[in-house]
């Protein structure tokens, strides 16, 4: 899981969740970057990826609708 992800690479969740929130989206292709801040005008989801020091990709997801933002391993998605 992501927690445990975090767990194991000695990251809190909280840190993802405030880099996402400031605007660094972490790893994503210029196509997704494109996208987050087009989302930031339009209301879409946004996508952020973060890899962790025992390489373990990490998503960062916000709904369009802003009620929701979660940290999952793309094998939760």
């Amino acid at each position: 899981t992501a927690l445990e992800a975090c767990r194991e690479a000695g990251t809190s969740p909280e840190s993802l969740l405030k880099r996402h929130q400031q605007g660094d989206w972490g790893i994503v292709c210029d196509e997704d970057r494109q996208a987050n801040e087009n989302a930031l005008k339009s209301g879409a989801r946004i996508f952020s990826v973060y890899e962790t020091t025992e390489g373990e990709r990490l998503w960062v997801i916000t709904e369009a609708d802003r009620s929701s933002t979660c940290v999952l391993t793309p094998e939760e998605y």
